[in-house]
């Protein structure tokens, strides 16, 4: 791990309570009744809409994002982003039930690359019901400086999809994304602040909206299927208003993503199933 001076690893705890609200309106921004979810307990990635962010409005940047507290190292890098991440679920996550995130860094890890510096942060949760553990995410975090965040052109992935569904995503679902999430990242709502701060050509599609549609798009197409592991990554920026596609491949190994309208892809994911 890289050595951050004075800084070493918190553990942090949060306790939060599982209800079904939450769920009613991912279901609805989904634009279905979530009848393919598992009855009782809650989809996969949906977690994601517990343990939110409490930072008091005083102490949010620029950016939106909270200021970094003691449990991030002390990078300076003015840019964050979550890149990818990786899940075990081990049991359900019932709905209605008190549960508690432990959380701490476990890897740190700097690299110097065509773009400039980059630190890589990873961050493990474990998400604990009646003192079990259901669920151990580890998160992947980069830091950077200011750049283009235009991406490069590259060439559209030649995997054939078994199972392809065509979404556009518009400013209205990116909207209500980041309220679902509590994310203030000002790329997915404020056009002029992605455009001209952080020099995208458009807002950006959230990374886990992306990730939750994957999952969900395979638990539309493979019934009663319960997944053990999941595991994602971005790969290049997905903008709104653009034509894109979901896509689904595999049997009890499956792999997902998403394409932009140039065919490329944007989120990647693999998925093991009991």
């Amino acid at each position: 791990m890289q050595q951050f001076e004075g800084w070493s690893p918190v553990a942090t705890e949060q306790q939060d309570d599982l209800v079904a609200a939450p769920l009613r309106r991912l279901a609805a921004l989904f634009d279905h009744d979530g009848a393919h979810w598992p009855a009782g307990e809650l989809p996969p990635l949906a977690h994601w809409l517990f343990f939110l962010p409490e930072a008091p409005q005083s102490t949010i940047s620029a950016d939106g994002h909270p200021a970094r507290g003691a449990a991030l190292p002390p990078v300076e890098a003015p840019r964050r982003m979550w890149a990818g991440g990786r899940l075990t679920f081990h049991a359900p996550l019932p709905i209605g039930a008190p549960a508690t995130r432990r959380s701490i860094v476990t890897d740190v890890k700097v690299k110097d690359g065509r773009s400039g510096r980059l630190t890589f942060v990873t961050v493990r949760h474990d998400i604990l019901v009646d003192g079990a553990i259901a669920v151990v995410e580890e998160q992947d975090l980069v830091f950077r400086g200011a750049g283009n965040g235009t991406p490069a052109p590259a060439p559209a992935d030649p995997r054939i999809a078994e199972v392809r569904r065509e979404v556009t995503f518009d400013a209205t679902a990116l909207f209500r994304f980041s309220a679902l999430t509590f994310n203030a990242h000002r790329i997915h709502y404020d056009r002029a602040y992605a455009t001209t701060e952080e020099l995208y050509p458009d807002l950006v599609v959230h990374g886990p909206y992306q990730a939750m549609l994957l999952a969900d798009h395979l638990l539309r197409h493979r019934p009663g299927a319960r997944l053990t592991h999941f595991s994602f990554r971005g790969a290049r920026p997905l903008f709104v208003d653009r034509p894109a596609a979901l896509n689904l491949a595999g049997d009890r190994q499956l792999s997902l993503w998403t394409t932009d309208r140039d065919g490329c892809a944007c989120m990647e994911a693999e998925a093991r199933l009991a």
